[in-house]
């Protein structure tokens, strides 16, 4: 388990996590199937039948969305991008990329390929669900894999609608990339796109409400804000990666550090150096030699009991490349850094020697800074 994930299991290199939020969604499918969906298309079953239904429907689900984001992840893998894994959450499943596609080749055939992968399963279920019913099998049985099969062809639907950060979003952007030439008023576009889409959810949302379907007019209103937010947020993105691309980390970072003696005990390094400046990471420093850093994260490990009697040099770890990093890496790298290890703070050395620490709230002020002196150009 990492913070609000659980890892269920690795398939094809990609590690496959589910985030808390998805327990409550899983809850309420399964809910829906058993008392709405299935009691209606499959009269006369006993109430057992229909909540048995409901769960495997709601475990066929997320396996279609394994299936739809694993299709992204190969191909992301097949053009050498990185992909931390694939989570399932609240309002479906991502496969979580570190860094953006070169091209807009490759992101089109990223994002159709996800599509396709649901249509694939649309087809598959639906010849099953026939071929059961033809041979006799139960209605339960054939019930759930016709269900499956809708699903998947909704699924893969309306992935492909042209609203960013939809697939058809994806898409969208990928061949406006590739017809002008400029990936920054291609991501306008289809953010923009996606933030219209997401009004439009929305406006269906409050006419739900006032209608009195109060379940459905709650989920359109939350999925129109989660899409609008991710469409502005990718805009966003890129115009940081824009910022940082090609620049040294010796540009961002501070020489001002607060380096931690190894002989500190614990609990005055909770006190005078966690409470004080609330970094999440500090390098340990003797003889003005850098031999190793500890994190805040790494205190959960010992009782609170025990920390006036341990000292930082028994909890600190050698400096590596999770953590450290040369002041002529790209700013980018380091931003992807933090976000594949979820830490706010690198330290900056040469050999031994500490040089500075880039800190990602510092570089996140300056991109502030940059947008509000030159507007996003």
């Amino acid at each position: 388990m990492n913070g609000r994930h659980i890892t269920l299991f690795e398939l094809l290199g990609f590690k496959i996590r589910v985030d808390v939020s998805w327990l409550f969604l899983a809850v309420l499918i399964t809910w829906s199937l058993a008392m709405g969906v299935f009691p209606v298309w499959y009269e006369g079953l006993n109430p057992a039948t229909y909540w048995w239904m409901g769960g495997a429907g709601m475990v066929g689900l997320a396996f279609s969305l394994i299936f739809h984001e694993l299709s992204h992840s190969v191909v992301a893998r097949h053009y050498g991008l990185p992909i931390k894994g694939i989570t399932l959450f609240i309002f479906g499943g991502v496969a979580e990329m570190t860094e953006e596609p070169k091209e807009a080749r490759t992101e089109f055939l990223m994002a159709i390929a996800g599509p396709i992968a649901s249509f694939f399963l649309a087809v598959v279920f639906y010849l099953l669900g026939s071929l059961g019913a033809a041979q006799g099998l139960p209605v339960p049985l054939t019930g759930v894999l016709t269900y499956l099969g809708f699903i998947n062809l909704l699924l893969g639907g309306f992935n492909l609608i042209p609203a960013f950060p939809l697939d058809g979003g994806r898409a969208l952007r990928a061949a406006l990339w590739y017809w002008r030439g400029d990936l920054k008023s291609a991501t306008r576009i289809a953010s923009g796109a996606g933030n219209g889409f997401g009004l439009l959810l929305m406006a269906l949302g409050v006419f739900s409400l006032v209608s009195g379907n109060l379940i459905g007019g709650i989920w359109w209103v939350v999925i129109g804000l989660f899409l609008r937010g991710a469409a502005q947020a990718s805009y966003q993105q890129l115009l940081t990666r824009r910022l940082f691309e090609g620049e040294p980390v010796r540009r961002f970072m501070t020489h001002e550090t607060v380096a931690v003696p190894q002989d500190l005990p614990l609990s005055r390094f909770v006190e005078e150096y966690v409470y004080d400046y609330h970094y999440d990471l500090f390098p340990v420093v003797t003889d003005g030699r850098l031999i190793g850093c500890i994190a805040t994260r790494q205190l959960k490990s010992e009782p609170r009991e025990k920390w006036p009697y341990l000292a930082v040099r028994d909890l600190m770890v050698p400096c590596s490349e999770e953590n450290t990093i040369d002041p002529g890496m790209d700013a980018i790298e380091a931003m992807a850094l933090m976000n594949r290890t979820g830490t706010s703070r690198l330290i900056v050395a040469i050999g031994d020697r500490l040089v500075g620490i880039v800190a990602l709230k510092d570089m996140l002020e300056l991109f502030s800074l940059k947008m509000d002196l030159e507007g996003p150009g």
